[in-house]
């Protein structure tokens, strides 16, 4: 039996959703399948059926009897990766129509073909059916215990925050300083006929008009430039190594801000990644290699340095703290999905206990950056007030950044750039 596209994003869809994988694990397993431009509309169909997912399952409900349950279960994923086609995609509809309903053959449901084939030229048809009184999960496509989050910690702004994460992010490069300033990076972008849509004046990111294949990147196999959004790319400028300094990226994979460290301080005495996974620092590894920098990595637990630190205080310390991640929705859609109410407890746990045990490998006067990839208070400025409440030895660094508040929370879309937490802190001697 051939290949077929809807038929390998119905099963992403259905183990992400269903089985709770993430869409990082599973495109990569179905995308093997398939060459060329296959794989790019693979991702678009699975990320947009994660995007609009509460929005296209209103559809199903309006346009079913029952729910399918047990083994047809990802057909109900195959009727949503229809509906996005038709609603959301140029596929023409005849295209979409017939590709899915043959995509039920390659799902064992093909005794389901008919019901497929009638429910999407219904929804074809009357396309408004179901759009009535809609609750606010299907309103805005986040999960209901999320937007309440959203609106108790924003609540003059949470509807622009739930619509950036419904957007496309852009592509924002890192410059690699070692070989190039960022004019010196722009001028060869449009000597390529590629172009730039904004700069970040903090960091000097660029970010380009529109997402293009990173071999295009003038020098990219070489290092000169990487691929890193623009938030992320404070850390380095925040945290602002010093020659000699000994430094520790903790939760490093996969390794962006690692190199960006080494990119702009060449002449740190050390710099150490460490990550609780080994299989993720094969990537810090590669990413090291085709920039040709080099860092001491260690698979280790960052709540038991014992198990691994060598008794050597850091003068920097990067904490890129396990966190929930809701900064990303607009990369990561699953994230919506994949995360629950009851987990922000537990991280916030987590991230207090590996906040603690960092600060005791900063030297006396060091200096240690938190950061997350979250926009929840309890993740970020109520984590660090707790700990500053706790910590007789700990300062927050005032920063312009901060516009009078406990650390720097940027939100998804600010200038174009992710969600994202940072709070410099100093060890006082």
């Amino acid at each position: 039996m051939s290949v077929n596209l809807r038929a390998l994003a119905a099963k992403v869809c259905f183990a992400v959703v269903d089985q709770g994988r993430s869409l990082a694990e599973e495109i990569p397993k179905q995308a093997a399948k398939v060459e060329g431009k296959d794989k790019g509309l693979l991702q678009e169909l699975c990320y947009g059926v994660l995007r609009y997912l509460p929005e296209l399952e209103n559809h199903v409900r309006h346009l079913m009897d029952k729910p399918l349950k047990g083994k047809q279960r990802v057909c109900h994923f195959l009727l949503l990766v229809g509906i996005y086609q038709l609603k959301y995609t140029r596929i023409p509809d005849h295209a979409a129509l017939n590709e899915t309903v043959s995509a039920t053959g390659n799902i064992k449901c093909r005794h389901l073909k008919g019901l497929v084939n009638a429910i999407l030229r219904s929804y074809q048809r009357n396309p408004e059916v179901s759009t009535n009184s809609l609750t606010e999960p299907v309103n805005y496509n986040h999960p209901g215990w999320f937007i309440n989050k959203v609106k108790s910690a924003y609540p003059n702004n949470w509807q622009s925050i739930l619509s950036a994460n419904q957007s496309r992010p852009p592509m924002w490069l890192r410059v690699n300083n070692r070989q190039f300033n960022a004019s010196q990076y722009l001028k060869m972008l449009e000597a390529s006929e590629i172009e730039i849509a904004d700069q970040d004046e903090k960091s000097g990111a660029l970010k380009l008009a529109s997402a293009i294949d990173v071999n295009k990147l003038p020098k990219f196999d070489v290092g000169a430039a990487s691929v890193q959004d623009a938030a992320a790319q404070q850390s380095a400028r925040l945290l602002g190594c010093q020659p000699g300094d000994l430094v520790l990226d903790c939760c490093a994979a996969p390794g962006g801000k690692t190199c960006h460290m080494l990119e702009l301080t060449p002449d740190i005495e050390q710099m150490t990644a460490i990550d609780v996974d080994e299989s993720r620092l094969v990537r810090v590894q590669e990413n090291l290699d085709r920039i040709k920098l080099e860092a001491k990595l260690i698979a280790g637990d960052a709540t038991n340095p014992e198990s691994w630190w060598d008794g050597q205080l850091f003068d920097r310390i990067l904490l890129d703290a396990p966190c929930s991640a809701t900064g990303v929705i607009r990369r990561h859609p699953d994230i919506k999905w994949l995360r629950k109410a009851d987990d922000i407890k537990a991280l916030v746990d987590l991230q207090a206990q590996i906040l603690k045990k960092m600060w005791s490998l900063l030297k006396p006067g060091g200096t240690l950056l938190y950061a997350t990839c979250s926009i929840l208070p309890d993740e970020n400025s109520e984590q660090i007030q707790q700990f500053l409440a706790t910590q007789t030895d700990a300062e927050l660094v005032e920063l312009p950044e901060y516009q009078g508040s406990l650390g720097w929370q940027l939100i998804p879309g600010e200038q174009d750039m992710d969600g994202f937490y940072y709070a410099k802190l100093v060890k006082t001697k």
